[in-house]
């Protein structure tokens, strides 16, 4: 695991970093007499050199998304018919694909629907591409593309995100731990993780938005490091961060404004449109930009990093606000453009106040009536449910959620079962507590910005839905979806801090066998824990897709019993 021999370096004290790019230009461009950068600031601007090890990076990228690939899309066809909420996502989907909006084939009306429509958008592209059947409805239409049995093509769209999602998430954690092995490690425990397992092979809008969340994230890690970049290039070109106003920053044309923050806004649009909850990620995300923004001034010499970043990033995050709520109503069109959808045309339901038929402005003020009746609905769900849990019990796996039983079959057993249930990967997810702890630990010690990162995130997945168990509100364990890829940065995190610890402040950093047998000691700690995972993963794989087994084989798994079944 020597590739991860800077994964924990970046702004720990008295670390040395290799200089990128920008540092030669830096220093290049002292010698025509623009006067030397110190070393320190170079190292705090520093940013990952995308042109390091880019064939091998990619080509182990290509290794763990292929496994994940693979993982997902054998057997996505079965079990037969629609598990847990695909009777619903699929149907509303089939709708959008047919009518523009969701639709109720038995009642030959719009369908009520308390969700926004771009995850179900994304499923009926699956079923456009491959085909649908509903035998209840007596729908049988045949795909655009191909066709292949139903499931495939309303679990098609899913699987590619899961897919996907692991693809991200190796890149963003090279991008911040410095290290292919370390983006590697976190995309493989992602991959053999139970509960985006079982989401990537089911029609639930859950996995998108853990995609679109992710990728906003990864695009605001991207925006960190071009800003870093920005200042770096300035400061080697003779820029004085003390002068007073625009003659203390770095210029600024419009190949430097920060398009991965608006493409961020754009992606967190996405999410809100699937559902509503990736609205908790917005005010976290703002913060980190604010932060990062105040830290790169602040590290470049800024005499007021605070003021200075508000005035300047404040119409940038505003604009990405923007953008955001543009995309989110964008992704009403097919509701805004038909007559068809739910409270679209006051005249149909006179009996609702509110409501308005006014060109151009009677469609959006529907669409305000009906998000109200929408809230109003999440905010009264409290009826209770055999899978319901509270949010102190998801990372313990106090109570997951069963998406299809049953007990019929020939196994070669007396009784048989077959089962897909919602379940992390037990020795992955019991992990995450501990590795919280010593994120906060490391965090604070090292003041590392990707510590604060990665709590930021999980806070803003975590923390709202205990706000919410104080109503008393229904809510299942689907719900910490968002959270997961962040809970694997801090396990991965952890791991980088084991192979290739920081030296203590003030300490003489470790003669380099020294330093050698700890990488080695450390790899296979973290070689050992993978393997652990992945072995885990393979004990539990049965019940995440509904393999038909002998019921004590199921029973043995329970490991905790009635809270499992």
């Amino acid at each position: 695991m020597t590739s991860a021999s800077t994964a924990q370096s970046a702004n720990a004290g008295g670390s040395a970093v290799e200089p990128t790019p920008a540092d030669r230009d830096a220093e290049s461009a002292t010698s025509g007499g623009a006067g030397r950068i110190p070393a320190i600031v170079r190292r705090r601007l520093d940013t990952v050199d995308a042109r390091l090890d880019r064939g091998q990076a990619w080509l182990a990228t290509a290794v763990v998304v292929a496994i994940a690939a693979i993982l997902r899309f054998v057997g996505l066809s079965g079990p037969n018919g629609k598990i847990f909420d695909e009777i619903y996502y699929a149907r509303d989907a089939y709708g959008l694909i047919d009518r523009g909006v969701e639709w109720n084939y038995k009642d030959n009306g719009p369908s009520y629907v308390v969700h926004p429509p771009l995850g179900k958008w994304l499923i009926g592209l699956g079923e456009w591409a491959f085909g649908y059947q509903d035998a209840e409805t007596k729908i049988s239409v045949p795909g655009h593309l191909m066709t292949t049995a139903p499931e495939f093509g309303w679990r098609f769209a899913a699987a590619i995100a899961g897919t996907l999602s692991v693809l991200l998430l190796v890149r963003i954690g090279r991008r911040m731990f410095r290290s292919t092995t370390l983006g590697c490690a976190a995309g493989l425990l992602l991959a053999l993780d139970g509960f985006h397992f079982v989401l990537s092979r089911t029609a639930l809008l859950d996995i998108f938005l853990l995609l679109f969340v992710l990728a906003a994230f990864g695009a605001l890690v991207l925006d960190r490091d071009a800003r870093r970049r920005r200042w770096a290039r300035a400061l080697a070109a003779g820029l004085d961060p003390t002068q007073p106003g625009r003659a203390g920053r770095p210029p600024s044309t419009w190949r430097d404004w920060p398009w991965w923050r608006l493409a961020a806004g754009v992606l967190l649009g996405c999410a809100c449109a699937v559902k509503w909850s990736g609205l908790y990620f917005v005010p976290a995300f703002a913060l980190l930009v604010l932060l990062w923004e105040v830290g790169v001034r602040r590290s470049a010499g800024v005499r007021r990093p605070w003021r200075d970043a508000l005035l300047d990033e404040l119409p940038w995050l505003l604009a990405a606000g923007v953008l955001m709520v543009v995309t989110y109503v964008v992704t009403w069109s097919g509701w805004l453009l038909s007559d068809d959808g739910y409270y679209r045309l006051a005249s149909r339901y006179p009996n609702t106040p509110g409501l308005s038929d006014t060109p151009v402005i009677g469609p959006l003020i529907n669409l305000w009536e009906y998000h109200k009746a929408a809230y109003g609905f999440h905010t009264q769900l409290d009826d209770p449910h055999k899978y319901q849990s509270w949010p102190w019990q998801w990372l313990l796996l106090g109570r997951p959620v069963a998406f299809y039983w049953s007990g019929d079959g020939n196994c070669g057993a007396p009784s048989c079962a077959s089962e897909i249930l919602l379940l992390g990967t037990p020795l992955l997810w019991w992990s995450f507590l501990p590795a919280l702890a010593a994120t906060v630990w490391l965090g604070l010690a090292r003041r590392d910005w990707r510590a604060g990162a990665i709590l930021l995130s999980v806070a803003a997945g975590l923390l709202p839905w205990f706000w919410f168990a104080l109503d008393g509100r229904t809510m299942f364990s689907f719900y910490a979806a968002p959270a997961v890829p962040f809970l694997v940065l801090a396990v991965v995190y952890v791991l980088g801090a084991i192979v290739t610890p920081a030296p203590a402040a003030g300490s003489a950093p470790p003669s380099a066998e020294a330093a050698s047998d700890r990488r080695l000691v450390g790899g296979i700690i973290a070689g050992a824990y993978l393997l652990l995972v992945a072995l885990c993963f393979g004990y539990f794989y049965p019940i995440f897709v509904g393999r038909l087994m002998a019921y004590a084989d199921w029973s043995a798994r329970m490991w905790l019993d009635g809270r499992w079944i």
